[in-house]
C-alpha cells in the first residue's frame, strides 16, 4: 500500500506521543480510525460540516430486526462511500451480538484503493430497548431513506 496515498492523521482519540507531539496514526491504522470516526459521528454533530457522519444514529430506538439491519447496511455504505474515498467498501453485514439482543455488530469488509488487500472493521451499534425489553417499533422513529418521517 502506498503510504503517500494513505497518509497520516491525528490519532483518535487525540493524545500526545512520548516525544510530546500530537500522536499520529499511519497506514492501516489511520484508515481504520478515519472509518470509525465517520461511523461514530452523527450528521449535524459538526457545526462547520453538518452533513459529515453516518445516519445510523437515527436508528438507536429502532428494533433490532432485519429491517433495521438493512437500513444500517445502507447508511454505513453510503457514509463510507462519501467520506472515506481511500477505501472500496466490498460488503457490509449486520448481525446481532450472541450475548446481547440490543447490540448489532456492523462488519465492514473493504480494501484500500489501489491494493488487493482485504480488510475488515467491526463496529458495535447499540439500540435502546423500549420498556418491556424490546426496542421501540414505530415507523416514525426510523423513516426509510429519502423520507422525512412526516405523514
Amino acid at each position: 500500500m502506498s503510504e503517500h496515498f494513505v497518509g497520516a492523521g491525528w490519532a483518535f482519540p487525540m493524545r500526545i506521543d512520548p516525544g510530546g507531539a500530537v500522536a499520529l496514526a499511519r497506514r492501516d491504522r489511520e484508515v481504520e480510525e478515519a472509518m470509525r470516526l465517520v461511523l461514530a459521528t452523527a450528521p449535524g454533530e459538526r457545526p462547520m460540516r453538518p452533513e459529515f457522519g453516518c445516519a445510523v444514529h437515527d436508528l438507536v430506538f429502532a428494533p433490532a430486526n432485519d429491517a433495521t439491519a438493512g437500513r444500517i447496511r445502507y447508511e454505513v455504505r453510503t457514509a463510507l462511500d462519501r467520506w472515506e474515498p481511500r477505501i472500496e467498501v466490498r460488503e457490509v453485514t449486520v448481525t446481532p451480538a450472541p450475548d446481547d439482543p440490543a447490540v448489532l455488530h456492523i462488519d465492514v469488509r473493504y480494501a484500500v484503493r489501489g491494493t488487493n488487500n482485504p480488510r475488515s472493521l467491526v463496529f458495535p451499534f447499540y439500540v435502546i430497548p423500549a420498556e418491556g425489553g424490546e426496542a421501540a417499533d414505530t415507523a416514525d422513529n426510523h423513516p426509510a431513506p429519502g423520507e422525512n418521517g412526516r405523514h
